[in-house]
């Protein structure tokens, strides 16, 4: 944790938008900075997600102030956006892996798609990636035929390829049993731990939070706010 650091995520007053004009969390106060885990809970339909759109950018900043990454969102133009999703990786509960390619395919898709050029450094990235979620024998596999774990672990690899200063992961244990969710978490607590990355975690699951320590923050009554379990 270091807060001493720039904020690498930073709300203040900030309205959040579900949907057109559609208002879901009401000003929203929050600091991510380098190397914390966040966790977002709250009941299904209460703005979680929302807030994730926003930070990403898929959504517009209502009102008040929003930062990611250096990147102001009230005044981000279109053009900057892939840049500023190039800072974070995303996680999904449903993976989203192109099923009609290789693992291999997926995350070469990825790299090119954020401006890489060269193969052979394309190459040596997604091995690089590949090990540090120890799916290096699964490159040429399809996606469907990889268990959900290991589904997850490719989408995790997907996550990091260029290095995010922050990890974004939408219930990324909900779709999985509670054995192989368990090798999920931990593996994002050892890319917190190793590589320093901030982890924001949307979950309904509250025992995550417990067992897994970080920052607490719950969507309730349209507001989003800072609690200790």
């Amino acid at each position: 944790m270091e807060e001493n650091s720039a904020p690498l995520i930073s709300f203040s007053g900030a309205d959040i938008l579900g949907g057109e004009d559609n208002i879901v969390v009401y000003g929203l106060d929050l600091q991510v900075y380098p190397g914390q885990v966040v966790y977002i809970i709250g009941k299904v339909g209460s703005g979680k997600t929302s807030i994730f759109r926003t930070i990403t950018a898929e959504n517009p900043l209502a009102k008040g102030s929003g930062e990611v990454c250096g990147y102001d969102l009230k005044r981000l133009r279109a053009k900057e956006v892939p840049h500023l999703r190039r800072r974070i990786g995303v996680v999904f509960q449903d993976f989203q892996l192109l099923m009609d390619r290789s693992v291999e395919d997926n995350l070469a898709f990825v790299l090119k798609a954020t401006g890489w050029k060269d193969a052979s450094a394309i190459h040596k990235r997604i091995g690089e990636v590949l090990e540090a979620v120890d799916m290096t024998t699964k490159a040429h596999k399809m996606p469907h035929q990889l268990s959900g774990g290991e589904q997850q672990r490719i989408a995790i690899a997907r996550a990091i390829l260029n290095n995010p200063a922050v990890i974004l992961a939408d219930e990324p244990t909900g779709n999985l049993d509670d054995e192989t969710a368990e090798g999920i978490l931990q593996l994002l607590q050892q890319i917190n731990r190793e590589q320093g990355t901030a982890i924001v975690m949307v979950t309904h699951n509250r025992s995550i939070c417990t067992r897994f320590p970080g920052r607490v923050f719950e969507t309730r009554d349209e507001t989003c706010r800072e609690i200790t379990l």
